[in-house]
């Protein structure tokens, strides 16, 4: 008869080899060493950015058709999510309020350099006509 601990292997899965004690001449010492490896979990992420600052400075300095006061308020929808643990909306109303910023910012751009093509075009037309009514009426010119 097999002994009952190779029996209950066999119903469970593979059987093990049985046990052997070491020889006579050997001890613990003489055999090679194991390798214990702890594995840890990963690292969690990090908790999504909600661009509070960015939207902040937006909404003093270049709040365009409202959109850095809209980015505000995306911001702290996404800080609000992320206090309360719910990182896909976190992330959801940060990355929201990142392009508002981003539209806002490209706005604030654009209107910059047309604003300053008018002032020049106007100086320059400014000049012209200057120069013109210099050239129809002589005797205004300093003499």
């Amino acid at each position: 008869p097999e002994p009952a601990g190779m029996e209950r292997s066999r119903s469970l899965g593979p059987a093990l080899p049985p046990y052997e004690p070491l020889s006579e001449g050997l001890d613990m010492e003489g055999l090679p060493r194991s390798t214990v490896v702890s594995v840890e979990p990963p690292p969690p992420p990090p908790p999504p950015r909600d661009h509070l600052a960015w939207s902040f400075c937006t909404t003093l300095y270049a709040n365009i058709c409202c959109l850095g006061f809209l980015a505000l308020v995306f911001s702290v929808k996404s800080r609000d999510r992320k206090v309360l643990g719910d990182y896909s909306g976190a992330l959801s109303y940060g990355s929201t309020a990142k392009y508002l910023n981003i539209t806002a910012l490209l706005l604030n751009i654009f209107l910059i350099i047309i604003l300053v093509a008018l002032i020049a075009s106007s100086a320059i037309s400014m000049v012209n006509l200057f120069n013109q009514e210099q050239e129809r009426h002589p005797f205004l010119n300093p003499t």
